[in-house]
């Protein structure tokens, strides 16, 4: 394995689920401790100590749900600033969690390349059922259709699209003066993991991810599908 590919084995993903209002707070923190952004997706609560009620209807708070990836380095002090501010040692206020990366495209300065081509369907030893990857693309506003359109060329079925807003180091704009944050589009992938390399590399290729600021995708390995009902070839 080269220096390259095992820095990027040892990045990791820290997902924060926070209320509204937080999430520009605790990415603003993570920056100063060294992260270089992150994603903040739009989402609703429904844990036990969420249920409000208005006029005698249940409400679902509102949600904002962060995507940070760190080096595992850094991890442990990412993780307790997240913490300190967010108040997460407190009932209600959140949860966080971290995720292994196994790949990722779109981090310029590591110049990530993948072999293209696949290989038999892999399996799982014990149950033979067909092993699967998630692939995580965030772009900007209007160019999910994009990543579709190359994961689909690349062989996969379709992809998931939800929205959130960008706080990289590439994407300060500014409005009479005032800082705005871009809006984003991610696309959630679900594909045989014999295709996730050449997936991902159609998505770097046709999305232009080698470029500062055009996005970022990563894979997850997935332990478990239900409802994947359709024959895999």
């Amino acid at each position: 394995m080269s220096d390259r590919q095992d820095f990027i084995m040892q990045q990791k993903l820290v997902v924060t689920i926070i209320q509204k209002g937080v999430a520009t707070k605790i990415v603003s923190a993570t920056k100063k401790a060294g992260t270089e952004g992150g994603t903040i997706l739009f989402a609703r609560g429904t844990g036990h100590r969420e249920f409000k009620k208005l006029f005698g209807m249940t409400i679902d708070p509102e949600k904002e749900m962060i995507l940070t990836m760190v080096h595992q380095d850094m991890l442990e002090q990412v993780l307790k600033v997240i913490s300190d501010t967010g108040n997460l040692q407190k009932p209600g206020k959140g949860i966080c969690f971290v995720l292994d990366i196994w790949k990722a495209v779109g981090i310029i300065h590591l110049l990530h390349s993948s072999p293209k081509g696949g290989s038999a369907v892999e399996k799982n030893e014990n149950t033979g059922e067909p092993l699967y990857d998630l692939i995580i693309s965030i772009v900007d506003k209007g160019f999910a259709d994009t990543v579709v359109d190359a994961t689909k060329a690349a062989g996969a079925e379709g992809g998931t699209i939800t929205y959130g807003r960008g706080t990289g180091i590439h994407e300060k704009a500014k409005l009479f003066g005032i800082p705005i944050e871009p809006e984003k589009e991610v696309v959630l992938t679900l594909v045989t993991r014999d295709k996730t390399e050449q997936i991902l590399q159609t998505v770097l290729d046709d999305c232009q991810l080698c470029r500062p600021g055009k996005g970022v995708a990563f894979v997850l390995h997935v332990e478990k599908t239900v409802g994947i009902n359709h024959p895999v070839c």
